[in-house]
């Protein structure tokens, strides 16, 4: 027996008429913008002209940068093992001093030394210490401006990614790329503005906040893509619908909207979606080409680390953002470790399994994308990214093993191309790490620094919610780094 709704109708048939309905509404908006209808699409308000809210947007000054690639080392990466070099810990191992230090732990007054687990050598006519874990990476360190003295104001995951993508600890605010693509739009109508790829382990502990477009427009918040051979789902329909290209738009429509719009309330923008649904069309009929990195030579995929297992999964998503950014996508995140614990680089236990894991895994793709936007002139244009929620303490965290709590208190973070001086280091940490003590910085300089390289004002920049001007620097507000700027 066929069990209908209260509609007499039944799912299938449900299903079937409001899908058409969807295609429709598609349809007319995108035959309404090459004027082939007399009415103009208005916004929600029902007098307004609706505008792409994805429309280029002139920014507020002459930009360094057009794109940003945004190198997301999940977890904490520890400074003192990587890029902060501190030769006076060399032979402090299981020493106790006094040293200030809050993470996970609590806060503790004295520690028992972790010395680094790697040594450091000198790279490029500037001369920087980088840790052996980073040797493809090294290569580019005339490239690479280090800041040491970044802080943040949580050290716990949480809190702190969000911090690192929204400027706040607490959640409900737009993430970085939602402003960079609510500042400038997209060069690129076939294709999202703002791109998040997760690491195959699993996504960060916060979630989809961290790449959420929080009061703003859902238009803004990120499309994710996924790590393999097929980085977003239901490009290629099933076979067997293969001729039904209403029934393909439909599940196309329909997956981008569950996606999109099922967890927000603030969804009666019906304009809004139509270019959503719009996006989600020309996605099908561009996306594959954007991602087909088949089309890139044996040599620039082997510069990439996709010819060995263990870096080809990071490597194809560093290949995937250059393919991206050469195609207009204005922000794209890669994130490197997912889940918990040792499956990203918050490495409680044992310094040496985590961080080697890691960074072979991330080391050559990095390396790869720097070198290789570099020789196709697109480095200057694109401003690289890396780091975490925050660093690691100089102690151990347990009576035994290596492993390191978390730190927010001096950590590092590194900026490259897009206007950014190669070569350079700014700020420092004390002698072993603990605390950054010169040019001190917060979370808040770096989205400044971000924002002012793309053309944008960090202050000018601001969204109307809740009675406020709201703007990624907060109400305290931040200068750039200027000091790593061209």
């Amino acid at each position: 027996m066929t069990t209908r709704n209260f509609c007499g109708r039944t799912r299938r048939e449900m299903l079937w008429q409001t899908g058409s309905g969807f295609a429709g509404l598609a349809l007319t908006a995108m035959m309404d913008r090459d004027g082939f209808l007399n009415n103009q699409a208005v916004a929600a308000d029902g007098v307004t002209e609706f505008r792409n809210p994805l429309a280029p947007k002139e920014p507020h000054f002459a930009p360094k940068a057009k794109n940003v690639i945004f190198l997301y080392m999940y977890g904490g990466p520890s400074q003192v093992d990587t890029f902060d070099y501190k030769p006076s810990m060399y032979g402090m191992d299981g020493k106790t001093m006094e040293v200030k230090t809050f993470g996970r732990g609590g806060h503790r007054n004295q520690g028992r030394i972790v010395e680094p687990r790697w040594k450091f050598k000198q790279y490029g006519e500037c001369g920087k210490w980088i840790s052996d874990l980073f040797q493809h990476l090294g290569t580019c360190a005339d490239d690479i401006a280090f800041v040491h003295s970044m802080t943040a104001d949580s050290p716990i995951h949480g809190s702190a990614m969000l911090m690192m993508n929204s400027g706040r600890i607490l959640s409900g605010h737009p993430c970085i790329g939602s402003w960079a693509n609510y500042g400038l739009g997209s060069v690129n109508e076939d294709l999202p503005g703002f791109v998040v790829m997760l690491d195959p382990r699993g996504g960060p502990i916060s979630g989809s906040k961290n790449w959420s477009s929080g009061y703003m427009p859902a238009t803004y918040q990120a499309t994710v893509m996924r790590s393999g051979k097929n980085p977003i789902l239901d490009l290629t329909p099933p076979s067997e619908l293969a001729g039904d290209s209403q029934r393909r738009l439909l599940d196309t429509l329909r997956q981008y909207n569950e996606d999109h719009y099922a967890s927000r309330s603030d969804n009666s923008n019906l304009a809004a979606r139509i270019a959503s649904y719009e996006l989600a069309w020309k996605m099908q009929s561009q996306a594959p080409e954007a991602v087909d990195i088949s089309q890139e030579t044996e040599a620039t995929q082997e510069q990439y680390g996709l010819t060995d297992p263990k870096s080809e999964k990071f490597g194809r998503q560093c290949l995937l953002a250059r393919r991206l950014v050469e195609r207009g996508v204005r922000f794209v995140q890669i994130y490197s470790g997912g889940a918990h614990n040792d499956d990203n680089w918050d490495a409680h236990s044992e310094m040496e399994s985590n961080h080697n894991l890691h960074a072979g895994e991330t080391d050559k793709p990095i390396a790869g994308l720097i070198k290789d936007l570099k020789e196709r002139g697109l480095l200057k244009d694109t401003l690289i990214v890396w780091g975490g929620e925050f660093g690691r303490q100089p102690t151990a965290e347990y009576a035994t093993g290596s492993g390191r709590d978390h730190n927010s208190y001096g950590f590092t973070v590194w900026m490259a191309g897009g206007g950014i001086k190669g070569g350079t280091t700014l700020g420092a940490t004390d002698e072993i790490g603990s605390k950054a003590v010169e040019d001190v910085f917060h979370v808040r300089h770096m989205h400044a620094t971000i924002l002012t390289q793309l053309g944008l004002s960090p202050e000018k920049l601001t969204y109307f919610f809740g009675g406020l001007n709201n703007s990624l620097v907060g109400v305290e507000g931040a200068q750039p780094m200027w000091k790593i700027m061209t």
